[in-house]
This record gives C-alpha cells, sequence and structure tokens, in this order.
C-alpha cells in the first residue's frame, strides 16, 4: 500500500514532530558506534517521549503507523543496546561488533520512515 496523502496544518506540525524524531533517532543510532557519545541516549529517551506525548494527535491519521514505527524501533533498539551493554565491560570488540549490527537496523528504520513520511505514506502494517 503506498498511497500519496495531501498535508493540512494538523499535519504538517505532525510531520515536523517525526522529522524531529527521526532525526534524533538517526544521531542516536550512529552515535551508538562512535566512541566517546553517551548523550545519545538522552536523545533517545527524548525521542520517544516526544513521540509518545504527540501520537494521540495522529490517531486515525496516515502518520498514526509513523508514531507506532517509532516507538516500536526505540523500544527495540533501546532494548537491544541495553541487553548488549555487557559485551563493552567483558570485551570491547564485541560490543562494538553488537552495537554496529544494532545501529545499521534502526538506521535501516529510521530511513525507511523517513523516505514515507517525506513522501506523506504511511508505514505498512506490523505482520498479524
Amino acid at each position: 500500500m503506498s498511497e500519496i496523502i495531501e498535508v493540512g496544518d494538523k499535519d504538517r506540525s505532525l510531520k515536523t514532530v517525526g522529522h524531529i524524531s527521526y532525526a534524533l533517532h538517526t544521531v542516536v543510532a550512529v552515535g551508538a558506534v562512535l566512541p566517546g557519545v553517551q548523550a545519545s541516549i538522552a536523545l533517545l529517551i527524548v525521542a520517544f517521549v516526544l513521540d509518545l506525548v504527540k501520537k494521540d494527535e495522529a490517531l486515525g491519521s496516515w502518520q498514526e503507523s509513523h508514531f507506532r514505527w517509532r516507538i516500536r524501533s526505540v523500544l527495540w533498539a533501546g532494548g537491544l543496546y541495553l541487553i548488549t551493554i555487557p559485551l563493552w565491560f567483558l570485551l570491547v570488540i564485541p560490543g562494538w561488533i553488537a552495537w554496529v549490527a544494532i545501529s545499521i537496523w534502526f538506521l535501516y528504520r529510521v530511513v525507511r520512515g523517513w523516505v514515507n513520511l517525506n513522501n506523506n505514506a504511511p508505514m505498512p502494517l506490523p505482520a498479524q
């Protein structure tokens, strides 16, 4: 399903929130593999809270799928980053490899979502 939707004022506001959230997600995904960029965890939380606060405004619109996509992406990526933290303490290289893999997956979700947002297209529904 790749329908394109006209954007009104409310949708423009939500789309701006989407751009901010996707930008923060990008910083987090890239920052996770760069040494000394611990502030990216705070940015992940900021993007997550922003999406949680604004998601109700998108109910029933094409952007609802983007909020759901971003929230699920953050929950999965954040959980995977947390689970793999012990690898950093045991051996640095396995931790870095794990975070690179998570970041590649996270960047894929960010890019795919951002492209659809720019095209005013909803995200696909999760498999049932």
